[in-house]
């Protein structure tokens, strides 16, 4: 099995064909740095806008390989960690700004599947976020009433009687349900945007790695067999962004794990219920977030979240964290006791240290157009995000290029072992109050 498809069982289960590495000297007029969601959807809609553009796409691995490929495929509205700290950190007005982008943003990855025939398991089946102790109740329930301030529709409480008929667990006590989210095959929705930005007209080179970035006085992008010189460049690198100097304080790199369960009988699947097949997130800091594919495997990720020294990218199997994701099947849902596991994988998510994405100009230089901090919350907005790319790069101001998040300021990361130290004081407070919250749990 080659490298990539070893990476999460999206990629290994869904055929592909790698496309050439670049092997010459090339100019381009947009050169793009990374083939994810960010990239590929950038890519498309450039060369959409204006043909004549020669927009080059390189991907040190294949698409999909970062987190694109390896996300538990929630195309969800949240940007950044939570609706009450994007108020307190931006206000209620950009708060809800986001939050419409989000609806937008979920909006727009279905009518794109449809409209292209995008063939990606695509559903539109909402959004539980579960509540298993009686602080994550008053929690949930507070943000209801935020939204509600906020004048957020769509989003209401379940009582733990109504969330049983939806899905059965000894361990809930209600949910809020959110309409706006739908569930994907993530790698097969990212091998559709690489066939849109072809169809386009977009060059993709895979397994051409970025080795140097050189901005100025005029861009140049080495790789290990040629090279690209560029009008502009996009770096669409997002948790791998840790790779580039001029990039490296805006985030760090997190990793998240998850396990996938052999298919569900139909037996077990009775058992849970949960016939109108939401994605479901419990209300603990460090979530946990599960789903059913297509063929009704059950896939379970999160528990933990983990930074490792030094910003590394590689760190994708941790079987504390799988064991732990085991064991939390079996208590959510008793009748999984023991099933199979056919798949473990994980994979860094990027993170800023105000926990809400950015992009716009690297240091106000429009030539060099940047994204990044998707807090594992990227699979609906990447896409419009895209289109806010396009316009960046042709220097015009919509009301894209005008939301809040676009240029804004980004607190800088400190440099190691200080930021290791902060990451982990962050996560040590969020596993606290996490274990602080189960000792209370009720038991079922």
């Amino acid at each position: 099995m080659s490298d990539w498809a070893s990476k999460s069982f999206w990629l290994e289960a869904t055929p592909y064909t790698e496309n050439p590495a670049l092997e010459e000297d090339i100019r381009a007029d947009v050169a793009i740095v990374g083939a994810g969601f960010t990239g590929l959807s950038t890519a498309y809609y450039l060369r959409q806008a204006d043909p004549s553009l020669r927009v080059v796409v390189l991907e040190s691995d294949v698409v999909g390989y970062g987190a694109s490929g390896r996300n538990g495929g929630f195309a969800m509205t949240l940007m950044g960690l939570t609706l009450p700290l994007t108020v307190r950190r931006f206000g209620k007005e950009k708060a809800r700004q986001a939050h419409d982008f989000g609806v937008r943003a979920v909006r727009h990855i279905g009518e794109l599947v449809e409209k292209q025939g995008i063939d990606c398991e695509y559903e539109k089946s909402g959004l539980l976020t579960v509540a298993t102790n009686p602080a994550q109740v008053d929690r949930l329930q507070a943000e209801i009433r935020l939204a509600h301030k906020l004048d957020i529709e769509g989003v209401r409480w379940l009582e733990a009687g109504e969330l049983r008929e939806e899905v059965s667990s000894p361990l809930y006590l209600g949910a809020r349900a959110e309409e706006e989210c739908a569930l994907v095959n993530p790698a097969k929705l990212a091998r559709g945007l690489k066939n849109l930005a072809e169809g386009a007209g977009a060059e993709i080179y895979e397994n051409t790695p970025v080795e140097a970035a050189h901005l100025k006085p005029r861009i140049r992008l080495e790789t290990p067999q040629g090279s690209v010189a560029a009008q502009k460049v996009v770096f669409a690198t997002n948790a791998f962004t840790q790779r580039f100097s001029q990039l490296h304080s805006k985030a760090f790199p997190i990793f998240t794990y998850i396990v996938l369960t052999e298919p569900l009988s139909q037996q077990q699947l009775s058992s849970i219920g949960w016939g109108n097949r939401q994605g479901i997130e419990d209300a603990r800091n460090l979530i946990h977030y599960y789903r059913l594919t297509a063929e009704n495997r059950l896939l379970m990720g999160g528990e933990d979240a983990l930074y490792y020294y030094g910003g590394k990218v590689g760190m994708d199997q941790h079987w504390p964290t799988f064991q732990d994701l085991e064991r939390t099947i079996s208590e959510t849902f008793p009748g999984l006791a023991g099933i199979g596991i056919s798949h473990r994988w994980g994979g860094p998510i990027s993170v800023p240290l105000d926990f809400f994405p950015a992009l716009g100009y690297l240091g106000g230089d429009r030539r060099v157009i940047y994204s990044l901090g998707c807090v594992g919350h990227g699979v609906a907005p990447t896409n419009l995000t895209g289109q806010i790319l396009r316009d960046l790069v042709r220097e015009q101001d919509t009301e894209l290029t005008d939301l809040f998040f676009v240029n804004r300021r980004v607190i800088p990361l400190p440099p190691e072992p200080i930021r290791f130290a902060v990451v982990q004081g962050i996560r040590r407070g969020m596993k606290l109050q996490d274990g602080w919250e189960r000792r209370k749990q009720p038991k079922p």
